[in-house]
């Protein structure tokens, strides 16, 4: 069993804490906050606590609303006001830690696709006496900034997996579409399909622009006619290839990370050949619930190392079992 399935199985057994789904379904924006909804059901007896969320996220992508459900299924478990709020921008994702210290919160949840910015925050919120878990980005970097866990996959072992797989599928040249500039994890994934797969090339986008994406995609599909699959990172960004692809009048197969309702269905109807999914419902539950169990119970997950939530292929062997969840808006 290769190093990434074996954590994988780690991930998995640490499912068995989730106790109920999350049906709260929102957007995330720059700089949001919500407070969670009361809860209901089986609550924990523990006294009330207070959680920020923190993410990287831009307004629009529906990626963190799946984060955030596991997140909020976590916290209406454990007796969580979990507060959310997201920027894009490192600089600012970092004053997003400062408010949440300010404010006293009880822990911190946050990403680390930005880790040269949000880091030394993130250190003062350890040195303050706040536990902060880290999930879907700083794999390199968590342990620096004393964190006692960190969930998410291995961006660099999940692109070597779909390296290996575009090489299974017969590519012969593949376009890997970078949506965020300065993103660790998303440039990660690209140098992980180009370590086995070779014929790599980048592209640049801003994917919180969809007419310059899909503009951007079919040009260079226009231009370069060796290209046979496009890579996305996100799927909101592999549905853009899809007609950008159809634009240009190219051949290109279309390849994505991580899954959602719509991509579900563009996999299993054909348009899109395989989704990697990194389950992102159970990097949020995992990263609130570790928190909950470290201040009533003094426990960490993962051993001092990463809980890895993936990577699994999706694709028509296997979408029905999966389907049903992603149109939950769980996977």
């Amino acid at each position: 069993m290769v190093r990434w399935q074996k954590k994988a199985v780690a991930a998995g057994a640490a499912l068995v804490l989730v106790t109920a789904l999350g049906a709260c379904s929102s957007s995330g924006g720059k700089k949001e906050e919500e407070k969670s909804s009361g809860s209901t059901g089986n609550v924990a007896n523990t006294p009330r606590m207070k959680v920020a969320l923190i993410t990287h996220s831009g307004p629009g992508d529906t990626f963190w609303d799946i984060v955030r459900r596991g997140a909020e299924a976590a916290a209406q478990k454990d007796n969580i006001e979990l507060q959310y709020s997201s920027d894009p921008d490192g600089a600012a994702q970092a004053n997003l830690v400062q408010t949440a210290i300010d404010s006293k919160v009880d822990g911190i949840a946050v990403t680390l696709n930005k880790p040269d910015a949000v880091i030394p925050n993130v250190k003062k919120a350890v040195a303050a006496g706040i536990p902060v878990t880290v999930l879907n980005g700083g794999l390199d970097t968590w342990k620096t900034s004393g964190a006692i866990g960190y969930f998410s996959q291995d961006e660099r072992i999940a692109g070597q997996a779909t390296g290996e797989k575009l090489k299974a599928l017969g590519a012969k040249k593949v376009i890997c579409v970078i949506h965020e500039q300065g993103n660790v994890s998303l440039e990660a994934r690209c140098q992980g399909i180009k370590d086995k797969f070779g014929a790599v090339e980048n592209l640049n986008v801003n994917g919180s622009d969809q007419p310059g994406t899909q503009a951007t995609i079919t040009s260079k599909l226009q231009q370069d006619k060796a290209a046979d699959y496009v890579v996305a990172l996100n799927a909101g960004i592999a549905l853009t290839a899809v007609q950008a692809a159809k634009d240009a009048g190219s051949a290109a197969k279309i390849g994505s990370f991580d899954m959602s309702k719509a991509m579900a269905k563009a996999v299993k109807d054909g348009t899109v050949d395989f989704a990697v999914d990194q389950q992102p419902y159970l990097q949020g539950y995992l990263a609130v619930d570790a928190i909950w169990l470290n201040k009533t119970n003094g426990d960490t997950i993962g051993g001092g190392e990463a809980t890895l939530t993936g990577p699994a292929f999706i694709d028509k062997t296997n979408i029905d079992a999966v389907e049903k969840y992603a149109t939950a808006g769980t996977r």
